[in-house]
């Protein structure tokens, strides 16, 4: 079966949606209207819930908050001084609300994402509830009773006024929608949104500012929603707090998740498939069961509940294997100028220095009073046995965890407390005992997630392809470090299907991608084979050739007595011996640590 590109499936879908409006009958055209609606708000879960994994309730409040807006607006006519100017527009409706939205997402988003696990959604869950009864009960918003009299949206002139005419309206805002979000998670912001979902610590230590991320899909997202508000006040022409309940803000999670949540196209799907569903179901159940009543209610729940069974990425992924969509690939430019580099320091420099390190939890004490230096040029090694502690010290060391007491200083400033996200600005760059990387995504993409402090292009910027020459150069680096590394051959291959000692040398890359001077590298050689670990040394060899400090933990003894400069050894927590590698295999105190006794 041939594979449609990307580009193709939406030139496919752009020519039905042209001529749907004089192929449907006007009761079909009306359902496309609603699909188109509830596929822009469904469009905000998919970034937010669906690639960012937030998981929020109260989309249909944002939708309330647009509607509302403008149907205040454009029906009041003793509106206060301060918002005269927006009085009587729709179109001037349409920014008072998304500016209203805004505000209103910041302030509850500040509240929201500051909770994990299931006191998020319950979160959402609870200012949800609470703007739906405000809806309903301010007088000024017409109560349960709702707004009448919402005029038409007018361009030059001509009024927006059957639905055939707002089928065009609904679906440039959607397909618009579409456009810049699929912009946006192709971008440098939308690598650090993606790393939200299973690699905020790993994104961290990369400089991504995972709270700003979490916030801008959070806005986004009510944005999407408050524009399908606005459309659908001046699409019904009247508006009560009904459509914007909790209720409706599940209807809209099912349809992100049902058409498949991590997919722009998902939106659609979802939004279609329920619609017409729960449309059918109305008009089948009566006839069948002979009786009035919310039957569709409760078939609907079960038809959900085995689609999640059967495919729990949603039906988009079952429509690409039956009609595969290829995959589009990144194209390098080989001539994109190279990024700036900083100037590594001088040959022989302390560039990393903990002193008197201590990390307790609880009564456990992980480490204590750890001292140790890494030298520019230099390859120091952390060695202990299992559970000695040195994993913890690496984290102390790159900012992920903060000391008890003592102190750290990377290029003689100290950094104790500090994010790793500034420590990583700074130069400091690592990888992780446990590989840390987004396994649906491609090598390339992942190692590029290490440039993304060498970038400096917005969301904006990114929505609307302006950041072009930008990501071009990200790009090309990223390449590059992979060519360095051994896995120039590997760009477009998805990272989780590397074997595990290729996913370790591309976290290397990716954090060679950051262009730091000290690289911590936690087991890097785990998982190698011969031939890898040889070429892994050399590699290293050429990085201390260059100038890199280099700080790491491994097991394999032969691997590091053979490529080191000095060694650290710790067990339970402590240094107990430090020295050139022959002089350490012969202390007492290691022999003890690992083999019981000379």
């Amino acid at each position: 079966m041939t594979a449609l590109s990307s580009r193709g499936l939406a030139g496919a879908c752009a020519a039905l949606a042209l001529a749907a409006p004089w192929a449907l009958p006007e009761f079909y055209l009306i359902l496309c209207n609603y699909i188109g609606l509830y596929a822009l708000a469904a469009l905000g879960l998919v970034l937010l819930t669906g690639v960012g994994g937030l998981t929020s309730f109260g989309q249909a409040a944002f939708v309330g908050l647009g509607a509302y807006t403008t149907a205040v607006l454009t029906t009041s006519s003793q509106l206060p001084g301060w918002l005269a100017w927006a009085g009587g527009s729709p179109w001037l409706g349409l920014l008072a609300g998304l500016l209203l939205t805004a505000a209103a997402a910041l302030v509850l988003g500040s509240l929201s994402l500051r909770l994990s696990g299931y006191f998020l959604p319950l979160g959402t869950i609870a200012w949800g509830i609470s703007l739906y009864f405000l809806f309903g009960t301010l007088d000024a918003l017409g109560g349960h009773s709702g707004l009448s009299g919402i005029p038409p949206v007018s361009i030059a002139g001509w009024a927006l006024d059957d639905s055939r005419e707002m089928y065009w309206l609904i679906w440039a805002f959607l397909l618009c929608a579409m456009f810049t979000t699929k912009n946006l998670l192709d971008s440098r912001e939308g690598r650090a949104i993606r790393a939200l979902k299973g690699g905020m610590v790993m994104a961290e230590a990369m400089g991504v500012d995972t709270s700003r991320s979490r916030m801008v899909i959070f806005v986004i997202a009510a944005l999407h929603a408050a524009a399908a508000g606005w459309l659908y006040a001046h699409m019904q022409r009247f508006i009560n707090p009904s459509p914007f309940s909790l209720s409706s803000g599940i209807e809209f999670l099912f349809m992100a998740v049902i058409g498949g949540a991590g997919q722009v196209w998902g939106a659609l799907l979802g939004a279609a498939v329920l619609t017409v569903l729960k449309q059918w179901l109305q008009n089948l159940l009566p006839l069948v069961l002979g009786d009035s009543g919310h039957f569709e209610v409760i078939v609907f729940g079960v038809l959900m509940v085995f689609i999640l069974q059967r495919s729990s990425q949603g039906l988009w992924p079952l429509l690409a294997r039956w009609a595969p969509v290829r995959r589009v690939v990144r194209t390098v430019d080989e001539q994109a100028p190279a990024l700036a580099h900083k100037p590594p320091p001088p040959a022989g420099q302390v560039v990393l220095e903990a002193r008197g390190v201590t990390r307790q939890f609880g009564g456990l004490v992980a480490n204590n009073n750890m001292s140790l230096h890494v030298k520019a040029g230099e390859i120091l090694a952390l060695i202990g046995p299992n559970g000695a502690g040195k994993s913890t010290m690496f984290n102390q060391l790159s900012g992920v965890d903060t000391p008890t007491s003592g102190e750290v200083l990377f290029r003689g400033q100290p950094v104790t407390g500090q994010d790793s996200r500034h420590i990583a600005r700074m130069g400091m760059s690592r990888t992780f005992q446990h590989v840390k990387l987004l396994p649906s995504m491609s090598v390339l993409e992942n190692v590029t997630i290490g440039a993304h402090l060498r970038g400096e292009r917005g969301v904006l910027s990114a929505a609307w392809r302006l950041d072009r020459a930008e990501e071009a150069r990200l790009l090309a680096e990223a390449a590059r470090q992979l060519r360095r590394v051994g896995l120039g051959d590997m760009l477009h291959e998805e990272a989780g299907s590397l074997a595990l000692g290729q996913q370790r040398i591309l976290e290397i890359a990716r954090a060679l991608c950051a262009d730091p001077c000290v690289l911590l590298l936690d087991e890097p050689a785990a998982g190698l084979r011969h031939q890898e670990k040889a070429a892994l040394a050399a590699l290293l060899r050429q990085l201390r050739a260059d100038g890199m400090a280099i700080l790491l933990v491994e097991h394999d003894m032969d691997f590091v007595m053979g490529l080191v400069d000095r060694v650290v050894v710790m067990e339970f927590g402590e240094k107990i011996a430090e020295g050139l590698p022959e002089e350490v295999q012969q202390n007492p105190a290691v022999l003890e640590a690992y083999l019981g006794g000379v």
